[in-house]
């Protein structure tokens, strides 16, 4: 088996919200999405309609967000499981003091930027579903 790349799926309660969180507080961007009707794919939301799928990506991280109901029926090891893990995802990035104190300027409750013992300056956010983010950068 050759392994190719990760990119997880995360079940959400709304991917409008999700959308709008990856976006403007994380940087991300849309890069495709599905409406309820699943009759097709589109690059961006439009208004009124409800959406079940979305994929965004920042630079080499790409991150699926499927509604609840689709992701039960799609994904049937899930079907009795509540939304959550206990995981986190853990990123690395340039530039965390800036990208730290932009976080806890939106008000968000990030813990505290530290040195871990294994050299990673880090932090954690829970996103708007409740899923835990971390962020890293190498320290010097």
């Amino acid at each position: 088996m050759k392994a190719n790349k990760l990119t997880p799926n995360f079940e959400v309660k709304s991917i409008r919200e999700t959308i709008e969180f990856y976006q403007n507080v994380l940087g991300f961007s849309l890069v495709i999405v599905v409406p309820e009707t699943q009759d097709g794919i589109e690059q961006s939301l439009t208004g009124g309609k409800n959406y079940v799928y979305a994929l965004v990506s920042k630079d080499n991280i790409e991150m699926m967000f499927q509604r609840t109901d689709s992701f039960k029926q799609d994904v049937l090891l899930a079907k009795d499981i509540s939304m959550g893990a206990s995981v986190s995802f853990y990123m690395e990035i340039d530039g965390i003091d800036d990208f730290y104190k932009q976080i806890k300027d939106e008000g968000l409750n990030p813990t505290e930027l530290k040195t871990a013992w294994y050299g990673m300056r880090e932090f954690y956010l829970k996103d708007n579903n409740g899923y835990i983010l971390g962020f890293a950068e190498k320290s010097e």
